[in-house]
């Protein structure tokens, strides 16, 4: 896949936005991660890459609060974070999306994104939500543009009515791709985006993030198995394998590490 898209290094030297201090997880017997450590700096794309069972799924958990590391600290802008519970971190402005697609299937793809905007959502009173007057009206209004927008920039609008179930494993992507973004993060973690897709959706989601980091300053981790694509998009790489890092850099250093190639690449990429 050709992918007309080159990150701009210069992001190396931008202030840290989530720092992970020497995590551990086990589960049991088993070490999911042991001692992790490094930075995501301020409106990079950092990609994380490593073989199946590498621990990068249980990462990205630990980020945004479905797992808790037992050893270690995760920073987000500088302030500790394991104490808080996912959806505290969702309003920090931590989003993520899923390796294994979690919409609501019944629903349509408006309605999915509407459901992400909870957490934005101020009106509080009773009275005023349920006959659906004042604060409660103008947030509507104002939730649902937002959403309108994202249905946009996503090119979604002839699906906006469709009932997420009866898409296409590549629009539902998109559609939690959407979700995502409704959170309005300001760090978004993508969990294999483009794991089961054809060419041409590859090329329009690989093209949707890369618009995603230039307009709207997003800083991004993503965890994908296309190394072209890593390569290509990523200000820095982190590998892991078997729960550990074993080599951090750009690109170009990345590509030539022998400890890369011999763990997961098997050639020079």
């Amino acid at each position: 896949m050709e992918v007309n898209i080159v990150a701009d290094r210069e992001k190396l030297n931008m202030p840290v936005k989530l720092r992970v201090d020497n995590i551990s997880l086990s589960f049991g017997g088993i070490k999911a991660l042991r001692n992790v450590s490094f930075d995501i700096n301020e409106g990079e794309i950092l990609a994380v890459i490593g073989p199946n069972g590498a621990g990068k799924t249980s990462l990205t958990n630990s980020i945004n609060g479905f797992y808790t590391p037992q050893e270690g600290t995760i920073y987000f802008e500088g302030k500790p974070i394991n104490h808080l519970p996912p959806y505290k971190r969702a309003k920090l402005g931590i989003s993520r999306t899923f390796q294994n697609i979690a919409l609501y299937t019944n629903a349509t793809v408006l309605d999915n994104l509407m459901a992400a905007r909870h957490i934005h959502m101020k009106a509080t009173n009773l009275i005023t939500g349920a006959i659906f007057y004042g604060v409660a009206q103008r947030e509507e209004i104002e939730h649902r543009r937002r959403v309108e927008e994202i249905i946009d920039f996503l090119e979604m609008e002839s699906i906006r009515k469709t009932t997420v179930g009866a898409l296409s494993y590549g629009l539902r992507k998109r559609v939690e791709l959407g979700r995502a973004l409704a959170l309005e993060p300001t760090l978004l973690l993508l969990d294999e985006p483009m794991a089961g897709m054809n060419v041409e959706e590859k090329e329009d989601m690989a093209r949707f993030i890369i618009d995603i980091h230039e307009r709207q300053g997003t800083t991004i981790m993503i965890i994908e198995h296309d190394i072209g694509l890593v390569m290509d998009i990523s200000h820095r790489i982190v590998v892991l394998d078997f729960g550990q890092k074993i080599s951090e850099g750009t690109p170009q250093q990345i590509r030539h590490d022998e400890r890369v190639i011999k763990a997961y690449l098997g050639q020079e990429a």
